[in-house]
This record gives C-alpha cells, structure tokens and sequence, in this order.
C-alpha cells in the first residue's frame, strides 16, 4: 500500500477521533493508581507501600489528591495516544499483516512488536513535555493547590522552554520497549481469545486484550521507568544525560530491585486503564464509521 493511501484524511481522522475516547477514559480510570506509583519511586523512604501511600494521600491531603496532574495527563494521553495509534495504523496500512484476511490464522509475531518500538519513539517526543509536568505536580506532598499550571510557569521561569524536554532520552528508553509489548501483546491477545474463546463478544476481548497488553507493556518497561520519573520530577535533570546516571545511582545505592518500586499500583493501574484505553480505541472506530464519517 502507498504511502499517500496509509496517511489520507478519513484514516488518519479516524485515528485521532478513536484514540481521544480512549484517552479520556484512560486518564481518568488509572490517574489515582499513577499517583501512588510516583510518590513511592520518588520517596520510598516515605512511602514504603501502596496501602500506606494512599492511607497518607487520603489522610493528608484528600481524595482529590488522587487525581493531582489528571488535566495535564488527559491532554498529554490525547496527543500521545493519537501519536501511538495513528503511527501504529499507519505502518499497519502500510506494511499489512497477509495473515488478517484469515481471522484464524496465527498474526505475524514479530511485526507487532517492531511497529510498537518504533511507535514508541515517536510517542515519546509528544508525551514528553506533559510527562515532565506531571511528575513534578504529583510529588508535591501535602499542597493541593499547587496545581499543574503553576508548576508549568515555575519551569519556564527557571529554565525556560528547554524544562520541557527535560530528560528526553529517559523517555525513549522507557516508551520504546512498552509500546513493543503493548502493541505486540495487544495483537497477539486478540487472536488467542478469537481462536481458543470464540463465542467471547468482541467488547470483551477488547477489554481483557488491551488490558493484558498494558500489564505486560508495563511490566517490561518498568526498570526504565523508575529513573525516568526520578529524572523528570527533579529540578535540576539535564534535557539529555540525567538518566543513566540516576539509573546506576539507584542500582548502587538501593540493589536492582529498586527498578521495579511502584510495580503494584502500576500493574493494578495497567489492567482497568489500558482495558478502558483500548475499548475506547475500538469502540470510537464503530462510532465514527457510524456516525462521523460513514
């Protein structure tokens, strides 16, 4: 397939339209989980545990708490997701799988994995920025009202526009290897259910597919993520050359089991928030062919 036909109008609005629902959905089912995640990567000491991490949330600061950089992650989820899924479609419409004709045939293996990869990469430079402020709002303990916006304007105030790239290649090298099984076990769910549990409705291998993936996607990139959060929630990271040293700091001083802090609330966040994700993709797709553009 050209080039021009994987990138014409219909295809690539339908991609955005289906990766926005998804995206709210998304934010707001698993924002309370990452929360949690953040605060015990960046101060374990603190936050030893999941159910001490969020009695002290909820004790300390309320249930709003919870939901501390939501805006910044919903309009960071919809451009990230629009990117994912509309680079991933994209290769698919422009490298097709022979083996989807025959919905009983096995799918390629490998090349879900290697378009999720190179998704990744491209993703990560549209996330960034949002990532950056969502981390440094989450870590603030006990002040509600340091909103997204303030911590936005107290990073251009001191380091100006650069504050947003902060940590770039921390962000490729967690996103590059998530996408790669998020994608790839995404695609390889959805044909285990279709071939072994025929009579599942489509709505639910949507479900319990993408939710697996993002388990998965998660638990392989999860080593990468700990010096990631720490790189981008830190006022003075560089926009390149932080993370290696933060990594080996954190395998020197707290063993490499370290890499994995915050492993629980991620995975128990990955399953309802990508399930959400990738039902919202798909259900948007219907919605769209439906009633936007027939």
């Amino acid at each position: 397939m050209s080039a021009p036909s994987a990138l014409n109008t219909r295809d690539v609005t339908r991609d955005i339209f289906s990766a926005s629902i998804g995206s709210v959905a998304c934010c707001y089912t698993g924002q309370p989980f990452d929360t949690v995640k953040v605060r015990m990567q960046t101060n374990p000491s603190l936050f030893p545990s999941v159910a001490f991490t969020t009695k002290s949330i909820l004790k300390n600061e309320g249930m709003g708490a919870l939901w501390k950089g939501a805006v910044p992650t919903a309009m960071g989820m919809v451009l990230e997701n629009a990117m994912a899924f509309g680079v991933n479609e994209a290769l698919k419409r422009t490298f097709p799988d022979g083996s989807k004709e025959d919905p009983t045939q096995r799918p390629d293996l490998v090349r879900p994995f290697m378009m999720g990869a190179i998704t990744g990469c491209c993703s990560a430079t549209v996330l960034l920025p949002s990532e950056i402020v969502k981390a440094k709002t989450q870590v603030v303990v006990g002040n509600v009202s340091a909103s997204s916006t303030e911590i936005y304007k107290k990073m251009i105030r001191q380091s100006g526009i650069r504050s947003l790239f902060v940590g770039f290649d921390a962000q490729i090298m967690r996103d590059a290897p998530f996408y790669a099984f998020f994608f790839g076990t995404y695609e390889l769910n959805c044909y285990l259910f279709r071939t072994y549990v025929p009579s599942m409705p489509e709505e639910l291998n949507y479900f319990l597919s993408g939710g697996f993936a993002g388990m998965l996607g998660w638990t392989a990139a999860m080593p990468f993520d700990v010096p990631k959060t720490n790189v981008q929630a830190s006022w003075e990271s560089k926009v390149v050359g932080s993370y290696f040293p933060e990594l080996l700091r954190i395998v020197r001083e707290r063993g490499v089991l370290a890499l994995y802090t915050g492993l629980v609330p991620t995975i128990a966040r990955a399953f309802p928030a990508n399930a959400a994700l990738f039902l919202g993709v798909e259900t948007g797709k219907k919605i769209f062919d439906r009633f936007v553009w027939p």
